[in-house]
């Protein structure tokens, strides 16, 4: 169970500090949730305590393990389908999975196709939700601002 003050990340919104532990009844039924902030934009996003595990949160990834994705994005190979329908669902298979490589993939490949051909409104979407989770992550790993890591980003990804 984590406590409050700690550090965590949710692979679809990405990572936050958890600011409360509260009791919510909802449809009839009490449960405790964190109560996580996120470092962009301050929203609040409630994960109930019993579903973190099946929901795949976790810590937040160590500053040298962000430094080595950070370091590693250049070297990240990316083939993305063709099939607009089969590459959205790949992609969104790799953010569920909380894995920050499979995201940086994500982010990457959708940069990459943005400047060939561009994206539909709903890969822009996914971008920029994607470039968010990894971002949010990175910033509470290095006690860096948003800006700076994704200046890093951009510039790894255009190597």
């Amino acid at each position: 169970m984590f406590q409050i003050g700690d550090m965590i990340a949710h692979p679809m919104h990405g990572a936050g500090v958890i600011e409360s532990i509260e009791k919510k009844k909802i449809n009839g039924v009490t449960r405790e949730y964190y109560v996580l902030r996120m470092p962009v934009g301050g929203m609040l996003v409630m994960i109930p305590v019993s579903n973190t595990e099946e929901i795949g949160v976790r810590p937040i990834i160590s500053e040298e393990q962000a430094d080595e994705i950070i370091d590693s994005i250049n070297d990240i190979e990316v083939d993305m389908s063709q099939n607009w329908n089969r590459r959205y669902r790949e992609n969104m298979l790799r953010i569920k999975s909380g894995d920050l490589t499979e995201v940086a993939r994500v982010v990457k490949g959708l940069m990459a196709r943005d400047e060939e051909r561009g994206l539909s409104t709903g890969e822009r979407k996914m971008l920029r939700n994607a470039k968010q989770i990894l971002i949010s992550e990175i910033v509470l790993s290095k006690h860096s601002t948003y800006d700076e890591i994704e200046e890093k980003i951009n510039a790894a990804m255009s190597c």
